[in-house]
């Protein structure tokens, strides 16, 4: 499944462990974590099915506010995002938005040293989040 501006890679680990090793990645780049929302554990408390599904939402005004002062409505984007989830076979994934991609789809110029700094980071943690 491809989608446009979502950068997906599989993970070595399982949902929850993908996520605790990601969260920890974040903390250790000085990155503030401001929530881990677990979307499973929320349909089941409305009695509904859903596979392992996490959102990480985390970041620092010095990485995003260059983005906004471009164009403001960035901020519906940010703070950063990253989703763990698991498909119907039990692969885990890690997925999250391309800031090149965020930066076009609000019309920011000039921005894009900062959007390339942004994807090696969100890289490097996916690394760290992912691999075996």
């Amino acid at each position: 499944m491809v989608v446009q501006g979502l950068t997906t890679i599989k993970s070595s680990h399982a949902p929850d462990e993908t996520m605790t090793r990601l969260e920890a990645a974040v903390k250790a780049k000085g990155l503030t974590v401001f929530a881990r929302i677990d979307h499973a554990a929320g349909a089941s408390a409305a009695g509904l099915q859903l596979r392992p599904t996490e959102v990480l939402i985390f970041g620092n005004a010095k990485g995003g506010t260059p983005l906004m002062q471009a164009a403001q409505t960035i901020g519906i984007d940010l703070p950063l995002k990253a989703l763990v989830w698991q498909d119907a076979s039990g692969d885990t994934w890690l997925s999250w938005n391309d800031p090149a991609w965020i930066a076009a789809r609000h019309g920011a110029s000039g921005v894009g040293a900062v959007a390339a700094k942004l994807a090696a980071l969100l890289e490097d943690l996916a690394k760290t989040a992912t691999a075996a």
